[in-house]
């Protein structure tokens, strides 16, 4: 596998079959592991088809599985990036950390893609909503990777 991210907060590892594995640590990863999990389950019950699909949660080791939406994106407008994230929206999801590397590109789809649901808000289950964020020196920017 190839790490594509390793933090505090997270081990991202990109495997050989395509899929993404993520293992949650630091400050409450089991809170964070668990609601990513659920917004993702929520985006596809909607039908986000640019979102990553979870293939398989290990709840004791805090890792999820899931399908690749592609390469990391370096640059988007403002505009653009307010577009996608609105988008997101119209499925009952605000992301909460709308930022460029939140953003990726699936050759496969033809499109932008979203990833990193760990503080995002299902909007008509407020009360599910994302635990706190903390700082984290190593990451880069507020929330992202």
């Amino acid at each position: 596998m190839q790490e594509a991210k390793n933090t505090a907060r997270a081990l991202v590892r990109l495997g050989y079959d395509g899929r993404v594995h993520k293992t949650f640590r630091g400050h409450m990863a089991k809170e964070r592991f668990e609601h990513e999990v659920r917004v993702l389950r929520y985006l596809e019950k909607q039908g986000c088809k640019f979102v990553p699909k979870v293939v398989e949660t290990d709840p004791e080791k805090l890792h999820m599985v899931t399908t690749n939406c592609g390469s990391r994106v370096d640059h988007l407008t403002e505009d653009r990036l307010r577009q996608l994230f609105a988008e997101l929206e119209q499925y009952g999801v605000r992301h909460e950390d709308p930022y460029t590397r939140n953003v990726t590109y699936s050759p496969h789809l033809g499109r932008f893609c979203l990833i990193d649901f760990e503080f995002a808000t299902i909007l008509d289950q407020p009360e599910l909503g994302p635990p706190p964020p903390e700082p984290d020196p190593d990451e880069r920017g507020p929330r992202g990777w």
